[in-house]
């Protein structure tokens, strides 16, 4: 008796898929982002069953409305291509508070984001082309397609864990600074 193709296909995955998690978590498997690194000396995301790992690209630090205090320090990985962009923190099953996402766009305009495909609350914090916060969409439901408009323009998207701008006290009309 022969197995239809669909099924064939079926328990394919299911073995390469208990294959890969047996023994440990510590597997990834590598893939290339097609985005390009600087001189070669940045390694290509690592892809694992929480999604893609972190990759620091840069510093950010979220500083107060008179620019004179130091709120919070992060780093955080860049989504500047379009493609950086589209996939920006889906799948990722975690987040620690020291780490961010940051959206560079090339002009200002009003945004809108989704939580399609995100496991993880995130606070969502727009800026203008100076780095300064003109809008926070707070604690993000996972998995939702409700659209999280900016309300104003926006040239910069940043993403941290849900309750981050509470935790920290970051409010509208404060600032970011990041060094890569």
């Amino acid at each position: 008796m022969q197995l239809p193709f669909k099924y064939l296909l079926i328990a394919a995955l299911y073995v390469s898929g208990c294959n890969n998690n047996s023994g440990n978590n510590n597997s990834a498997a590598t893939t290339d982002t097609g985005t390009g690194t600087t001189a070669g000396t940045e390694s290509p995301t690592q892809v694992t069953s929480n999604g893609s790992e972190f990759k620091k690209e840069a510093s950010l630090v979220f500083l107060s409305k008179n620019k004179a205090d130091t709120i919070r320090k992060i780093d955080i990985q860049l989504a500047q291509t379009d493609q950086q962009r589209e996939d920006g923190l889906m799948y990722r099953k975690s987040m620690t508070d020291d780490q961010g996402m940051l959206f560079i766009f090339p002009d200002m305009e009003e945004r809108s984001f989704w939580m399609k495909n995100t496991y993880i609350s995130l606070d969502i914090i727009y800026l203008d082309d100076k780095l300064e916060i003109v809008s926070i969409q707070k604690y993000a439901t996972p998995l939702s397609e409700q659209s999280l408009p900016s309300f104003k323009k926006a040239q910069y998207v940043l993403e941290v864990n849900g309750g981050f701008c509470d935790k920290y006290h970051v409010n509208y009309g404060d600032h970011v600074v990041y060094h890569k």
